[in-house]
């Protein structure tokens, strides 16, 4: 038994994706996964209803945990809170409570210059990331607030270096940077710890955003120090099981940096 047996996570863009080698490509997958071998039962939530159904069947078989898929689209001219709420409405009827909401879901135009992006484009990135972030926090705060739960978000390098190409994805992910650091500080007296990851995975976005806009990524992405990108599952899963291990609470309020994928800066 892993010490998040009995705990829930809602983990969101969580579809299961796989590199051209087969392998994990999915970083909410890659946390998923991390998540089940430590017990935990896990709602998931994406567009790609397939994918969500591969990822269920994967880690119910494997690692013998309860996982409800939920498919879920936070969008332009959608009621989003609606469509946040009906997937608490379906964790707490399955599971009973909430410990850990991880926002990970993030939709993006990336490769295309700020002056040749649509206001469509724009919105992508902004309710897919951002506005997401926002409902799920909203809606799950009381639930956290009862099990002094966490929230895990993750922002990105694109918005703390500017890169080319990626301006409503930086500009996204920098509010959720924002809205983090006000959360942590409001949420802290109710003991919900809120943290914040800015990875560097090798995942099939990332995959395909190299096929599609060689340039734009030649420009933006960079091997890190360690030699390798980070491992979905060994590396920014396993940060995330960290994040919500009752043993990490000191931590509460703090900012931590996912360098490269390959270690914490606090």
């Amino acid at each position: 038994m892993g010490f998040l047996t009995g705990k829930t996570a809602i983990i969101t863009g969580a579809g299961r994706a796989v590199l051209k080698d087969g392998s994990c490509g999915s970083i909410g997958y890659g946390i998923a996964t991390a998540y089940a071998k430590e017990g935990a039962n896990i709602v998931i939530t994406g567009r790609n209803v397939k994918k969500l159904e591969d990822a269920k069947e994967e880690l119910e078989r494997l690692y013998g945990i309860k996982v409800l898929a939920v498919q879920a689209d936070v969008s332009e001219n959608s009621d989003n809170e609606a469509v946040v709420k009906s997937v608490i409405d379906k964790t707490i009827a399955e599971f009973g409570h909430i410990d850990v909401l991880i926002n990970n879901a993030q939709a993006s135009a990336s490769g295309v210059p700020l002056a040749e992006h649509t206001t469509e484009q724009f919105n992508l990135a902004m309710f897919s990331g951002l506005y997401a972030t926002f409902y799920y926090m909203k809606a799950c705060y009381p639930y956290l607030k009862e099990t002094k739960g966490s929230v895990i978000n993750f922002a990105s390098g694109a918005g703390l270096f500017g890169n080319f190409g990626q301006c409503s994805y930086a500009a996204a992910k920098e509010g959720i940077r924002g809205l983090t650091r006000v959360a942590a500080t409001e949420w802290g007296k109710d003991g919900i710890n809120v943290n914040i990851v800015c990875p560097l995975a090798w995942t099939a976005q990332l995959e395909q955003f190299q096929d599609n806009y060689p340039d734009a990524f030649k420009a933006n992405v960079h091997m890190p120090p360690m030699g390798h990108y980070g491992n979905s599952e060994l590396e920014i899963g396993r940060v995330c099981v960290q994040l919500a291990s009752p043993d990490f609470k000191y931590m509460t309020g703090e900012t931590i940096t996912l360098e490269g994928g390959m270690g914490l800066r606090p």
